[in-house]
């Protein structure tokens, strides 16, 4: 069943994060994952300037097994200080 893995941003470092960016997308791809959108649109609520990335992947096992996985290990690191993150996993219909 497809899953979504979300992330809510806060970028701190847009240097930093652009380089996580380009470590995390290609891993995501391996793991069968896609970007569907990072681009969102405000409809109601407060606009602190934190970014929505929505990504689907194949399972939410698929998710938890790039989001455990070794190789994400190093890439995390590159997140250290550039960003804030608050992530969820979500089962499709």
């Amino acid at each position: 069943m497809t899953a979504y893995l979300v992330m809510r941003i806060t970028i701190g470092d847009a240097a930093r994060w652009a380089d996580y960016r380009k470590a995390v997308v290609p891993l995501i791809a391996e793991f069968g994952g896609r970007h569907v959108s990072g681009g969102v649109e405000r409809l109601e609520g407060d606009d602190n300037g934190q970014r929505i990335a929505l990504f689907e992947f194949p399972s939410v096992q698929a998710i938890h097994a790039f989001w455990n996985s070794p190789e994400y290990v190093p890439v995390k690191e590159l997140r250290r200080g550039a960003a804030t993150l608050d992530v969820w996993a979500m089962p499709g219909d």
